[in-house]
């Protein structure tokens, strides 16, 4: 038995070894691209690094680190940070990196999946943000005493400044969207002129913008402060669809519209729980939160896209008015915004999109 045990033992041993050998040979003889080559089909670059043998591959803004092995063998790969890929291994031969074609394709395709998949992912293309007010349009009026002396102050001065200074940090963070401003001093484009800007925005495939209009409150009350988000009210209903894109059917394009304005009220009431929440960060028990509420302003009413009004606070109310007009004051404001919608544009980047973009 013992003999017969033992020849048996060789004989799968021996067979074994043959399995082996006969993989190793195969994939030898399998093609294999030289590092030009590879680079030429991946539209890649190569970063190597001889002495731990490892190698970063980047290829239209995708990733994929490495490490040589044997011919043969299989390896794995990082791809982006996030996936790992079993490959046959890239591999040196007479001091010349080499790469298994099946290595080459797989990646090839692996980053076209990538591309393809982004493509079709929702993104912010632009902000539009609108200083309220403006020109022969003063805004809400209060009175402010420094130095013992009474000041007009005017709600159109106080949304130009804070706009200015949220707009040109919206321009450091996002240097590849379009940020437009819809007043630039103290002039008066109608609140027809503010909607026409953003609508008129070219937009490609899958994009889409957003809308921020700032103002100041006031009131007969003159306890009355605090900052508050508002939204266009759910029971408020728009065409959101253009006309001549419309479905034949009558009753598909009422559902259609009724679908993006239920998806475009989610998204205005997520920004402005993210702006709100900034400012509670910003001014703790300083300035009084008065929450989210919805309404039918008019720039929120004729936007097709997810917009939101928020009121910084009031100028009727003499702290309110003091933070407002001062410019560290004005600087939290801006900061908290900014906060704000950088956290909702990331969050709806991220998520691919929480909602179509309605046809122009």
């Amino acid at each position: 038995m013992k003999k017969n045990h033992r020849a048996a033992m060789f004989l799968l041993f021996f067979s074994v070894n043959i399995v082996i050998y006969a993989q190793t040979a195969a994939h030898k003889e399998a093609p294999n691209l030289s590092l030009n080559e590879a680079m030429e089909q991946l539209d890649g670059e190569l970063l190597w690094d001889p002495l731990f043998q490892s190698g970063i591959i980047t290829s239209r803004e995708h990733q994929a680190v490495f490490h040589a092995g044997a011919a043969g063998e299989d390896a794995l790969v990082l791809y982006d940070n996030t996936t790992l890929l079993t490959l046959p291994s890239p591999y040196t031969e007479d001091g010349q990196l080499r790469f298994p074609e099946t290595f080459v394709a797989s990646l090839r395709g692996s980053i076209e999946e990538s591309i393809q998949r982004e493509a079709s992912r929702f993104s912010i293309a632009a902000i539009v943000v609108d200083p309220g007010h403006g020109g022969k349009d003063g805004g809400a009026v209060g009175n402010l005493t420094i130095n013992g002396k009474k000041t007009k102050i005017l709600e159109k001065d106080i949304t130009l400044k804070v706009s200015t200074a949220l707009f040109e940090r919206l321009q450091k963070k996002f240097p590849d969207k379009q940020l437009i401003l819809t007043r630039t001093g103290d002039t008066y484009p109608s609140l027809e002129d503010r909607v026409d800007k953003a609508h008129s925005i070219p937009l490609k495939e899958n994009e889409a913008v957003i809308f921020i209009s700032i103002h100041a409150n006031a009131s007969f009350n003159k306890q009355a402060r605090g900052y508050e988000v508002w939204y266009l009210s759910p029971e408020y209903r728009r065409d959101l669809i253009d006309p001549k894109t419309k479905p034949d059917v009558e009753e598909i394009a009422s559902i259609y519209n009724d679908m993006l304005e239920e998806q475009y009220t989610t998204e205005s009431v997520l920004m402005a729980q993210s702006i709100l929440n900034n400012f509670k960060g910003a001014f703790g028990g300083a300035l009084p939160s008065r929450g989210i509420k919805a309404e039918e302003w008019f720039v929120v009413r004729k936007a097709r896209m997810p917009s939101v009004l928020v009121e910084l606070g009031f100028v009727s109310n003499e702290k309110d008015a003091e933070l407002m007009t001062s410019g560290s004051g004005q600087r939290l404001f801006a900061d908290a915004i900014y906060n704000g919608i950088v956290e909702f544009v990331e969050r709806f980047e991220k998520s691919g999109g929480f909602t179509e973009v309605a046809n122009r």
